[in-house]
This record gives structure tokens, C-alpha cells and sequence, in this order.
């Protein structure tokens, strides 16, 4: 075996942990007493990973030391150790996701198309904090209030937003998406009920949505992912 493959190995039979701070990691010119696999960090939150759990809480206790020297402080709600869980990694752990910058890393369900194998992976995906804040802006245009309005207009306005989120949480597991977008179009369908009163009926409106979505699929720039709509909330 090479001795790439040996590394890539060893990296994934190995406990994987993380500590989550929010306040700033280190100063210029510190570093803490073992040297972290690596660290992100944006505006007073970081994440260290780390390669088991002795390390993590020694990295934890000498943040915690630096930031009392520079007259701050660690927040005790927010500063943990979490255990990246996954098929290679199976031991148990109190916490086993986080969120960082929008996004919930914890164990996921995915699948390897090549060798049809399923397996659990831990992963990013957007937070359900996020998902009830987007869901609760679409909410706020209140599209189906707008039946003056033409298709081609509602899009102008809000396709800039969306594909801006498409964008930002769509690059890893873009499924957890789903709720937000089917909410989209759930709300443009309540809008052609509002402003064809042949599609009062609920058949004729399936048809309608069929058929608008074949014909223009590109229109909306969430139609690219999906076209389904939540069954309730009419």
C-alpha cells in the first residue's frame, strides 16, 4: 500500500474531534500547546479540529487561559467538544453536531453511487435556523398576494435572492433545501389561484403548474432542483 493510502487510512480510523469557540481563537505570535489538524475562523467564531479528545481538551483549556490573558473569555454555552460521528467512527459522544456560519455539520445518510453502497457521513448542510429564517422571509413577500403581477415579474424579483441561497447552502447536501423551495412554489401556486379563478380547482391547478413547468422550466432559478410543492396550505 502506498504511503498516501496509509495516511488516508490512519486519517480515517482515527477519533476525530472538534472544539466550538465563540470568541476568537488565538492572537498573533500564541499557539496552544499541540498543534490542531486544522482551524477556521470567522469574526469572533472558530472551529479547531482536532485528532482525538486528550487534545481537545487540553486546546480547550489553553484558549480558554489566552483569552482570560487578553480580558476575555470563552462563552460556556457555546464552547464544546463535539465527535465528528460517522461509519469509520463509531464511538459515543454527548455531542455529536454544530453549527457554523449557517450550516449544521452532524451524521448524514449518503450514498455512494459508484458502488451503490449506503453509508453515514458527517456533513454540512444548512441549519434549521436558517431554514426557519429563509422560510419565514419567503413568507414576507407574500407572493400570493400579488396577482396583478406576471410570472416573469415575480421572478425578476425574487430570483436574485434565491440563487444567492442555491448558491451559498446548495454546495453540500442540497436536499435539506427542499422545505424552503417546495414553500416557494407552494406560494406561486396560491398566486394563480388568486389570479385565474379557473384554478380554483385543485386538479386544474396541478395541470396548470405541470404544464407552466415544462414549458418554461428555467424561469424560476429553483426550478432547476425542484418543482414540487408542499400537499397542504391552500
Amino acid at each position: 500500500m502506498s504511503e498516501a493510502k496509509e495516511r488516508r487510512k490512519a486519517r480515517r480510523s482515527r477519533p476525530c474531534w472538534l472544539t466550538y469557540s465563540s470568541t476568537t481563537l488565538s492572537t498573533p505570535g500564541w499557539r496552544g500547546p499541540s498543534q490542531p489538524s486544522g482551524s477556521k475562523r470567522y469574526v469572533d467564531d472558530a472551529v479547531v479540529h482536532c485528532v482525538d479528545l486528550r487534545q481537545a481538551e487540553l486546546l480547550r483549556e489553553a484558549i480558554g487561559q489566552r483569552m482570560v490573558e487578553v480580558g476575555l473569555q470563552l462563552h460556556p454555552g457555546k464552547t464544546r467538544i463535539v465527535y465528528c460521528k460517522d461509519s469509520n467512527r463509531r464511538g459515543e459522544y454527548p455531542n455529536v453536531w454544530f453549527t457554523f456560519l449557517g450550516y449544521t455539520f452532524r451524521p448524514r445518510r449518503a450514498r455512494n453511487g459508484r458502488r451503490q453502497v449506503r453509508f453515514t457521513s458527517f456533513q454540512p448542510a444548512m441549519s434549521r435556523e436558517k431554514l426557519v429564517e429563509k422560510r419565514r422571509e419567503v413568507r414576507g413577500w407574500r407572493l400570493h398576494r400579488r396577482p396583478s403581477d406576471s410570472l416573469e415579474d415575480l421572478a425578476e424579483t425574487i430570483n436574485p435572492i434565491v440563487r444567492g441561497w442555491m448558491t451559498y447552502w446548495g454546495r453540500f447536501y442540497r436536499t435539506e433545501m427542499d422545505p424552503l423551495l417546495k414553500s416557494i412554489n407552494t406560494y406561486l401556486m396560491r398566486w394563480a389561484r388568486k389570479k385565474y379563478k379557473r384554478l380554483r380547482a385543485f386538479k386544474r391547478l396541478k395541470a396548470w403548474w405541470k404544464g407552466v413547468t415544462q414549458r418554461d422550466s428555467e424561469l424560476f432559478a429553483h426550478w432547476a432542483w425542484t418543482h414540487r410543492f408542499h400537499p397542504t396550505g391552500w
